[in-house]
């Protein structure tokens, strides 16, 4: 069982802590860090979320994540060397919504650029066309830079499950043979509140 496991930061001192189940590998913790980073000492994986940059694309996921949306959701797109795709309920990478009801606007930065692996992003049929599908790099996309919302990225401890989720073979249509599933999305309470 893979397991993507988040602190997340919201907007101000409220953390919460939430663990993404999924069907390969193990990412033990994802970090979203919101305004500042908190520094946490421990060997999990972590995740920096943009969200002074990307406000709707961090609100569109962290509420997405806390409404239970992603449960069983398949990694529908795995392109090795490139990146892996999820987000979509109905599977088909065709599908989707964001909180809004209705597509939301790119949040392109200048400053943040596919420059390594881990980097978070939403995936979209189309300029403006965002929703609750994203994707995370397997490697530097220069190409991609200014074209997708970047609104996170893998900060630590990544490369395992990563490495883990890149060798599942796939079709001609870069759909893993093996489905990769995010089972479900449990939210904890912060281990680190007073």
């Amino acid at each position: 069982m893979l397991v993507f496991s988040a602190l997340l930061t919201k907007l101000s001192r409220i953390i919460q802590a939430v663990t993404l189940h999924t069907s390969h590998g193990e990412l033990k913790v994802l970090r979203l860090f919101i305004r500042r980073k908190h520094a946490v000492s421990d060997d999990s994986e972590q995740i920096e979320l943009f969200c002074e940059a990307t406000p709707k694309a961090a609100e569109n996921f962290l509420a997405l994540c806390a409404s239970n949306y992603y449960d069983g959701c398949i990694f529908h797109r795995n392109i090795k060397g490139f990146m892996i795709q999820t987000g979509d309920p109905s599977g088909t990478g065709k599908g989707g919504d964001s909180i809004w009801g209705g597509p939301f606007s790119d949040e392109i930065r200048p400053t943040i650029k596919f420059n390594s692996r881990g980097m978070v992003a939403m995936a979209n049929s189309g300029r403006d066309m965002n929703k609750s599908q994203f994707f995370i790099t397997y490697s530097k996309q220069s190409h991609l830079d200014g074209k997708y919302s970047i609104f996170g990225r893998v900060i630590d401890g990544a490369d395992d499950a990563l490495s883990i989720m890149e060798k599942v073979p796939v079709n001609h249509k870069h759909r893993p043979l093996e489905p990769i599933t995010l089972e479900k999305v449990t939210i904890h309470a912060n281990p680190f509140a007073k």
